[in-house]
């Protein structure tokens, strides 16, 4: 707006309203800065700093159950085990006295036959899988409980099915991505990679044999006795036997579908 004389005349209204635009404007910015910093926190918490508690403590759970097997009996229990594996009993299958055992020497005759032990209670560590391809070692604990097991960074085991090296399945499930995401790098196995379970009483060595890519998170025939899918039924075995099923879920960052691995007893390493 002009007076008479033709100069330019600036309201004070016009004033407040450009300065309440750059006060939205600035305001604006700032939340959304301040925005942008909370979600980056966010993401740092949840792949960096839960990896690195849950693999912390994994790692001392494993050389805890280490060192109560190195000193115990099998008798005894504790805090991070059951007093031996419920698949160490009589009917568990054993390397034969004078055989080879996984390391290629002569395996001697346990002193004493294996005795029942009772079943792990709910959440708790009682076993150690191995994977030398993926360089893992972590706990195994009784249940699949994200709260009091996975994201603790342990492999949990699905409740019903069955104990290592036992005739039927056992089957584990893993986070792939945070929380330790022990199986980050499951589809890397491939057909004979050794996996190790080791109790109380004896190493258990499974070669793997099927890879199962994808399937959808209630496929339940994977953890059935005799594993098959039900989704995609040319995966899967017919005939009895003693399985380790690995579960996961795929693709990365979410959990849509399940990434399935299977193996098969290969040999019993009494401790």
């Amino acid at each position: 707006m002009r007076d008479a004389a033709g100069v330019r005349v600036v309201r004070h209204s016009d004033r407040r309203r450009s300065a309440r635009r750059r006060r939205v404007l600035w305001t604006g910015g700032e939340v959304l800065v301040t925005g942008g910093l909370v979600l980056l926190l966010l993401v740092v918490h949840q792949v960096w700093w839960t990896n690195r508690e849950a693999r912390r403590g994994a790692e001392h759970t494993v050389a805890a159950l280490e060192r109560e097997w190195g000193r115990g009996s099998g008798s005894g229990t504790t805090a991070g085990s059951d007093g031996g594996s419920p698949g160490d009993s009589a009917t568990a299958p054993a390397v034969e006295p004078g055989t080879a055992g996984a390391s290629g020497t002569a395996s001697p005759a346990p002193r004493r036959p294996y005795t029942p032990a009772a079943p792990p209670r709910r959440s708790q560590a009682y076993a150690v899988l191995t994977i030398p391809r993926l360089h893992l070692r972590v706990p195994v604990a009784e249940g699949v409980s994200r709260a009091d097991v996975l994201n603790k960074g342990y492999v949990g085991h699905y409740r019903g099915t069955q104990q290592p090296g036992r005739a039927g399945n056992f089957a584990l499930a893993g986070h792939r991505n945070t929380h330790g995401e022990p199986f980050r790098y499951l589809p890397r196995l491939r057909r004979g990679d050794e996996v190790e379970v080791e109790t109380r009483s004896a190493t258990y060595t499974y070669d793997v044999d099927q890879v199962l890519p994808r399937t959808s998170a209630r496929d339940s025939g994977v953890l059935r006795p005799v594993p098959r899918s039900l989704v995609r039924p040319g995966y899967g075995y017919d005939d009895p036997g003693s399985y380790l099923t690995l579960t996961t879920c795929t693709p990365e960052f979410t959990s849509r579908y399940r990434l399935v691995v299977w193996a098969k007893l290969a040999s019993v390493r009494p401790r």
